[in-house]
């Protein structure tokens, strides 16, 4: 109430006499907020659903792996979330969802550098390793320019911005450790088992 009065203080002290006449009068509820929220998340989990689908298709078994690791990113990216916490407004939400699109383009080069590697005749466990050392050097310059970008967000503004940024920092963080981590581990696991199968 106080810094209401202050602004109108600071606005009436500067005030030209201008005539004010009331046109509109709208009560808004909180259901829009509401609506607004559920379509995001409609839009975060459709859009989730239509990139599985595409990495299926196009990597097949990789595919597979790079879903298994970015169901386990949401899950992880959540629960960290729910601890710190951060409130999942629309701009947090729009800095999660971009987080996704970040943690599915680390499986993509990793993906690309594999198959590079495959092409010039290293075995299958050899060229997921240098896969994942060769696409690690551009997965980590992308991520850390993108840090950087939500660190100075997160103290140079405030409100929704800063929300945005703190989710996505906190999204990215955990992307990399995902790539990395998640997926790396996964390949290997799966990789041992071709290997063992078709011996």
């Amino acid at each position: 109430i106080e810094e209401a009065r202050t602004l109108v203080q600071r606005f009436n002290a500067g005030a030209l006499p201008a005539p004010i006449t009331l046109i509109n009068q709208q009560t808004i509820n909180a259901d829009l907020g509401e609506d607004s929220l559920q379509k995001a998340l409609f839009a975060g989990m459709a859009g989730t659903i239509l990139v599985i689908i595409f990495m299926i298709g196009y990597y097949r078994k990789f595919g597979v792996y790079a879903s298994i690791a970015l169901i386990m990113y949401i899950t992880l990216t959540l629960a960290v979330f729910k601890l710190i916490p951060i409130t999942l407004t629309l701009a947090g939400i729009a800095g999660l969802i971009l987080s996704i699109g970040m943690a599915v383009d680390a499986n993509i080069l990793i993906f690309e550098r594999t198959k590079e590697e495959l092409k010039k005749g290293l075995k299958y466990q050899e060229a997921v390793e240098e896969g994942f050392k060769r696409a690690w050097t551009s997965i980590r310059d992308s991520n850390i320019t993108t840090i950087i970008t939500a660190i100075i967000l997160y103290y140079a503004t405030s409100s929704f911005v800063q929300g945005f940024a703190l989710a996505l920092l906190v999204g990215v963080l955990i992307s990399m450790f995902s790539a990395i981590t998640i997926t790396r581990t996964l390949l290997r696991v799966f990789v041992t088992k071709d290997l063992k199968t078709n011996t």
